[in-house]
């Protein structure tokens, strides 16, 4: 199986090309919907959340409310002790869901995880792709998104690990200063460079590859088995 780390920023476009992904049929894993249903009222990662920030941090329902706690993690501190927290639930949660892609026999995911150089998980995929715009264009389209002031919008930004750094590790960058033309061509080169054969470590890791090891295995018991007997 091979697991194609994706990461950018915000506002860089990373969900655009997430969903490019989808599009094309690749399966995707969300670390942000993971994030969400770890989350939920009463599981591990609530109460965790809930005993670091306090009740402020909760809706009447006893959910969290999840705009105050984004804007609670403006401030770098703070959003590092909440993946500090947050991260043995998460990576659990993306685990299982990658399981589930690989018993359905994908041979190919995409794991769409923000945080991924930041939790340590850029170990586990191969390649790397990120998501990258200039400082400027992701000022510009994040004012623009969310309504924010140019002051705001740079504390978001600095909050995160910079995109020249993510870019430095990647193995493949999509340049979205452009237009949504200019990001159509270069997914499509990416998406040739993804779907390309497995290389044999990659197909060992594969369902297909897990049983054609076990058919291997079955077929040299049987095999012993037989001589031992006719010996």
């Amino acid at each position: 199986m091979r697991i194609v780390g994706l990461t950018g920023g915000i506002a860089s476009g990373k969900s655009t090309v997430s969903n490019l992904f989808k599009a094309n049929g690749i399966p995707v894993v969300d670390a942000d919907v993971v994030a969400r249903n770890v989350l939920k009222k009463g599981s591990g990662g609530w109460k965790r959340v809930v005993a670091a920030f306090g009740e402020e941090i909760l809706l009447p329902s006893r959910e969290v409310d999840r705009p105050k706690l984004g804007q609670t993690l403006q401030l770098s501190v703070v959003s590092f002790t909440l993946y500090r927290l947050m991260a043995p639930y998460i990576s659990t949660g993306i685990f299982m869901e990658i399981l589930k892609q690989w018993t359905k026999g994908a041979k190919v995911i995409d794991v769409d995880i923000p945080l991924l150089f930041e939790v340590k998980m850029d170990k586990w995929t191969k390649p790397i792709v990120v998501v990258y715009v200039n400082e400027e264009t992701q000022l510009k389209r994040l004012m623009e998104r969310d309504g924010l002031s140019e002051e705001d919008a740079r504390n978001r930004v600095m909050a995160q690990m910079s995109l020249d750094l993510k870019r430095s590790k990647a193995d493949i960058v999509i340049d979205n200063n452009g237009g949504l033309n200019d990001l159509n061509q270069q997914f499509n080169k990416v998406l040739s460079e993804i779907r390309r054969p497995l290389t044999w470590t990659e197909f060992w890791r594969s369902r297909q590859g897990a049983f054609s090891v076990l058919g291997l295995v079955t077929s040299g018991f049987f095999v012993c088995k037989q001589l031992n007997i006719n010996s």
